[in-house]
Parts: C-alpha cells; structure tokens; sequence
C-alpha cells in the first residue's frame, strides 16, 4: 500500500510539473503525459511499474474519449461535409494503409495482416493536437482547416470498423472472409439493437433523471451509460470503446448533450491522461536508441508519407497549393486511436515486437513534432485563414464591399454573444459598424437579419484594412481568446495609435499584458459578473437597492479608468 501510494505522489507531481510546462509552452497535455510514460516507465527511471490494474484502468480514457467523440457526432455535420469527409477521408485512409502496409511487409519481412494492422494504424491522425491547434489559430474554418477536419471525422469513423477487424485478423480460422462477415454481421446486428433501443429509451431516462434537479445523479447515469454499453459491446465480442461511442451518440441527439459533456470531461481529461502515460510507458528507449537509424527512417517515412498523400489528394481535387500544403502539415503525424491499434494489433500477436516498438516510436515522435510542423506551415504559407491566396482576393474583396460606404465606424471583432450584444446598442444609437467572424453559421444569420457582418480573421492585418479600420472611430474585441486579441491590437495600434479599443478577457489574469499590448480598456467578464451577483446579494439580505447600486458604481470607478467621472458622481 505504502508503495502504490508513493507510485501515485510520483506521477502526480510528473503530471502537475509536465502539463504546467507543455500548457506554458502551448502544447498538447497529452505530450507531457506520453513523455512522463517514456520517462518513469519500466524502460525509463523506472518509477513506475506496468500492471494489468493500472492497463485496465487507463482503457477507460478511451473509453471516455470515445464518449466525447459520440457526443459531437452529428448526422447533420456529417452531411454537410460528406464530400470531404468520405472524398478525402477515404481516400487518406485508404493509400496511407496501403503505402504503409507495403513498406511493413517489403521492408520489415511481415505478413500481409501485420501490414493491414500497421497501416491502420499509422493512417490515424492527431484530433487532441490538430484541432486544439485549429481551434486556437482560429482557422477551424478556413479552407485547409475545413479538410483537415473532414479528413480527421473520417478517421473518427472508422476507429470503430478498425476495432472490429483487428481482433477478426488475429483469428486462426482458416476461412478468414468468413470471420470477417460474421464480427461485421454481429457487430452491426449489436450496434442496430443499441441505437435502436437507445432512441427509445434514452431520452426517457434522462428526462427522468432531470426531474429529481440532482447534477450528482445526472453524472452518476451518466457514468452507468458509459460503462453499460461499453459492457454490452464487450460481452458481444466488440470493444469497450465502441459501446462508449454508441452512448455519446444517443446522448447527444437529447437536450443534455453540453451538459454531459461538462459533467463527464474531468473524468475524461483524468483517465485519458493515465491512458497516454501507459503508452508512453510500453516505449523501450534502448530499443529505440541501438535502431536509431531505423527510427529515423521511419519517422520520415510517416511524416513525409502521410503528406505526400494529402498533398496528391488536395492537387487533385484542384485545392490550390497553400491550402494544400497546410493540410498535408496538418495531417502529417500520428494519432491517439492510432497509438491504440498499435497496441491491440501488438497485443493479438499481429505485430512483432521489433515492429511495434518502431512503429511505435516513430508514431510518438510525429506527435511530438506536429505542433512545429502545423506551426511552421502556417508561417511559411501566408495564408489568411481561408486555405489560399484566390480565396484571399475574395474575402478581402468581400469585406472591403461592406466596408466601403462607411466612415466613423465600430469594428466588432467576433459576433458571439457579447459581440451581438455591442451590435444592438450601436443600432440604437444609429452608430455604424461591421462585424467580423470566423463562423459561416454566424456569418448567415445575421446577414438575414439585417446586420453587416462578414466573415474574416481579425487578427489579420490586410483583413482589418479591409474593414476600413483607417476610417472607424472605434474597435471592439468581443472574443476571450487573450492570444488573438493581442495580436489584434499589435496591428491595430500599429496602424491608428490613437483609436479607442474596447477588449473583453475572461478574467483578470490578462487585463496587464492586453492593457501592456495598447488596449483602452479591458472588461473582464467575471469582475462583472460578479459585481451583479454581490449587488443582488446585498439587495436580498435588505440593503436598499440605490445604496447596493452605490457600491457598484464604487467598484466600476476604481476598475475603469475611462469611466470614473461618470461612476464617482451618481447621478441624481
């Protein structure tokens, strides 16, 4: 007991140390957990020592990021993507398993099963790293980035055919076609009961569960889906993570969908951290270090296969050459379900050893370089945030159309919530603006509604250009994304020193440096909140309203430097 305990003060200090300095440096969590894996493993230090309570524990990440990924999966979002989800998808899939597949057995001397396995595997991209990147680049939908995505959907999908052929391979039935149409023929008879039961029933149940206005039972049914169905597939000769992917997709066509996802997410983080640390763990670093030169070869292999393949995919389909060139950065890497069929293919004896702990180090490697490489694309290529320099031309033309009569005006970067709240009142005061997003959804309805918004990256200098930034009288940025926001105000201040800038952050630890980077004022969302919930606080312990109003105001003078005239004399 003494030791086990001392095991997990060890990696929870590895973990706090680790992911303090991945998050500082930008990166991935699951980076730092893979490398605490590499280094206390057995093959490492050697504080940590592999057991099957520990594996079996860790399978329930997955587990969970399976639930997260049914979540999100949307049979509208699909639709609205197909052509590249299965245009581009399948055909990533498909050539990187073959090119893959070839080199495991021409140059490794493995049979063809090994090679559909390792293929499978090493087709995975990254979806923790590429789209955390997307999302805080803002490029989630600019041209590369709407293929990425569609390509990393694809892969999504068919974690789960993977998890069924895998073990079918692995049989020693000499009729190998026949296993095959029998695990595809359960798996879907299985699936159809589930969802066909679910859609039934879920719904139900959670309603239920909602009545008793209990957030601890909700989490508790919660966790009993997950690890009902994961049960289920199981017992029927599926995966654990299959029946979890079944649950997230239920779940996520009722009314609960966020907030499960809020509730079940540090179960998630938590697990899936321990998840990665084991695999981090089954890296043998001699191994590693007496093949270097075989490890070299295969990671140039793996990253400068995959993009090449997504390079001749995107010129094909006509893509133009930047946007090209970033989603083959993008997609150039391993991912985490395919550090899991590594493992299983390992673990039914499809693979050899030798040819698991390459493969293996070469997969950890590419996800260690990723964020450089997307980082390094995105330099190199220029791009505005739409994929290529003719969409460019047509975006800035674009903005510059709705921007053209204007003069004396509000540039709102970010039409969320707080930014259509600005356009309201600025519409009330006949003060004219124009909003700019990223998200085409946003971008639609208020252009039904009348509102002069159009799609574009603020933080890009010819974009605010554009936006007649020379001409306006104001800038708000209305999105919490701190990193963007400075750079917005780098380009802004650079270009009119004396504009006001208006900046929202989430919370107080931003306002310096944002106020450091030119910005007139910083409103910090949860210093306003919390302002209201201390007056409502004050009014219903029997302070008059007018003297809870005072202490408001009070608060408000000494926070905002542009208004303490206005909040020091209350007015009669």
């Amino acid at each position: 007991m003494h030791s086990q305990l001392i095991s997990i003060l060890v990696l929870l200090t590895a973990a706090v140390v680790a992911v303090a300095l991945v998050r500082r440096l930008r990166l991935p969590s699951m980076l730092a957990y893979l490398t605490i894996g590499m280094a206390l493993g057995p093959h490492g230090l050697g504080l940590l020592a592999e057991s099957t309570e520990v594996q079996n524990f860790a399978v329930f990440g997955l587990v969970f990021l399976m639930f997260s990924i049914g979540l999100e999966f949307s049979l509208k979002r699909l639709q609205a993507m197909r052509s590249m989800v299965f245009g581009f998808g399948l055909s990533q899939m498909t050539l990187t398993a073959l090119g893959t597949g070839l080199v495991t057995v021409l140059a490794y001397g493995q049979d063809w099963k090994s090679g559909i396995a390792t293929g499978l595997a090493v087709a995975m991209s990254s979806t923790v790293i590429v789209a955390r990147m997307l999302s805080d680049r803002l490029d989630l939908h600019s041209r590369s980035g709407r293929q990425t995505m569609g390509v990393l959907l694809f892969q999504d999908l068919a974690v789960a055919p993977c998890l069924i052929l895998l073990p079918a391979l692995a049989s020693s039935g000499e009729d190998l076609l026949r296993s095959l149409a029998v695990a595809a023929t359960e798996a879907v008879a299985v699936l159809a009961l589930l969802v066909w039961l679910g859609k039934r029933l879920m719904g139900r149940i959670l309603d239920a569960v909602a009545r008793v206005r209990s957030n601890e039972l909700l989490v508790l049914t919660t966790l009993w889906i997950v690890v009902g169905l994961s049960f289920l597939t199981a017992q029927s000769g599926l995966s654990l993570a299959l029946g979890a992917f079944v649950g997230g997709m239920l779940i996520s066509e009722t009314s609960y969908r966020h907030h499960v996802e809020a509730d079940i997410r540090p179960f998630r983080d938590i697990l899936l951290g321990l998840f990665f640390v084991t695999i981090g763990m089954m890296l043998d670093l001699q191994y590693v270090l007496a093949n270097a030169h075989k490890l070299v070869l295969a990671v140039m292999l793996l990253v400068g296969g995959k993009a090449a393949v997504m390079l001749l995919i995107t010129r094909v389909t006509k893509t133009p050459l930047v946007a090209s060139l970033r989603t083959a950065a993008q997609l150039a890497q391993a991912g985490e379900f395919g550090l899991v069929l590594i493992q299983l293919a390992h673990q039914l004896q499809l693979i050899s050893t030798s040819v698991f702990q390459i493969t293996l180090s070469a997969m950890l490697l590419s996800m260690f370089i990723a964020p450089f490489l997307i980082e390094r694309a995105a330099r190199l290529s220029g791009d505005l945030g739409r994929g290529d320099w003719a969409h460019k031309a047509t975006v800035i033309h674009n903005i510059a159309v709705h921007s053209l009569d204007l003069g004396q005006h509000v540039v709102i970067c970010g039409y969320g919530r707080t930014g259509q709240r600005i356009a309201e009142f600025l519409v009330i005061e006949n003060i004219p603006f124009i909003a700019l997003d990223v998200d085409p959804q946003r971008i639609s309805d208020a252009r039904a509604q009348g509102i002069n918004a159009v799609f574009g990256n603020a933080d890009r200098r010819e974009v605010l250009q554009a936006a007649g930034i020379s001409r306006a009288r104001a800038v708000v940025v209305s999105y919490a994304d701190a990193h963007s926001a400075e750079r917005v105000l780098h380009i802004v201040r650079g270009t009119r020193p004396e504009i006001p800038i208006v900046v929202r952050t989430a919370d107080d630890k931003d306002v310096a440096r944002l106020k450091a980077a030119g910005a007139t004022e910083v409103i910090p969302e949860v210093l306003e909140s919390s302002l209201l919930i201390a007056a409502e606080t004050l009014v219903q312990a029997g302070i008059p309203m007018k003297k809870a109003i005072l202490h408001v105001r009070a608060a408000r003078a000494a926070r905002y430097a542009s208004l303490r005239d206005f909040y020091d004399t209350p007015k009669k």
